[in-house]
């Protein structure tokens, strides 16, 4: 720890969090205890504060890519609130949690010095089940795409070796059958193979 210019503490005249300027400051031996008289930016009262610097704190994040779970160590300060759908950058991927385990339980939110496993999945790519109609065959594939990347009925694209149109898009919603949808949202794309004619 060093001695900051600034600390956002609670001030004992206003009742709330403010920002304070740091007139001055001692560390402990240890440099993790800050003594220091600080001034309030919106009342100006000056009093003392004891600043310590949070400890942090291992969890294990098992992390699903594709169908396949790695275990990571992510650092987190003691005292951090981890939430259901928060997204964090493990690695070189950005994941989102999808479960918490506190314990025994499953919780949507939790300190970070009390939670066991952080169940997350990779968010900075999906993929996406396809199942093309080709003559009386369907075929099963599958493209990877960008979350956010939309998928509408009536486009064409190519899976393989086909050309195919879109023709409905299964959600957990329901069928769409105009529109298009975001590629975290499609549980599987319906479409048909296009005969290619010359003129």
């Amino acid at each position: 720890m060093a001695i900051p210019n600034s600390l956002y503490l609670d001030c004992p005249s206003c009742g709330q969090k403010r920002l304070h300027e740091v007139l001055k400051g001692r560390l402990s031996k240890g440099r993790d205890v800050l003594e220091t008289t600080v001034k309030c930016q919106e009342c100006a009262h000056v009093h003392t504060a004891l600043v310590r610097e949070p400890k942090s704190v291992k969890v294990k994040i098992i992390v699903s890519d594709m169908g396949v779970t790695k275990p990571y160590d992510f650092e987190f300060g003691e005292d951090e609130a981890i939430s259901v759908e928060d997204e964090l950058w493990v690695g070189d991927m950005n994941v989102t949690i999808t479960a918490i385990e506190r314990g025994e339980k499953r919780v949507s939110t939790a300190k970070a010095s009390d939670i066991n496993t952080i169940w997350a999945k990779r968010f900075d790519r999906v993929r996406v089940k396809i199942s093309v109609n080709k003559n009386s065959k369907t075929l099963a594939a599958e493209v990877f795409a960008l979350p956010e990347e939309e998928f509408f009925v009536g486009d064409t694209m190519e899976v393989g070796k086909d050309n195919v149109v879109i023709h409905n898009i299964k959600t957990t919603e329901g069928t769409v059958r105009s529109g298009g949808v975001a590629a975290k949202d499609i549980v599987r794309i319906y479409a048909k193979s296009m005969r290619v004619t010359y003129s």
